[in-house]
């Protein structure tokens, strides 16, 4: 019987863990210092895509069962 009710308990005991230890940091933890300012960096800027190949203008047969017909 025990059997089946571990397995079927155990989100609800990591939801009442995750929720404690949340609780804690709020309540039980000395409140962080302000941060102190990073470096400013340079904008992240992509690269200019790539143009798409274009498709080749031959029109000939892909296989060779179109050919013969």
């Amino acid at each position: 019987m025990y059997a089946l009710i571990v397995p079927a308990a155990l989100p609800f005991v990591l939801l009442g863990i995750v929720m404690g230890l949340s609780w804690w940091e709020d309540h039980v933890l000395p409140p962080a210092e302000a941060p102190v300012e990073a470096p400013a960096e340079a904008p992240f800027t992509p690269a200019a895509p790539a143009d798409a190949p274009q498709p080749s203008s031959n029109h000939a047969p892909l296989t060779t069962i179109a050919a013969r017909r």
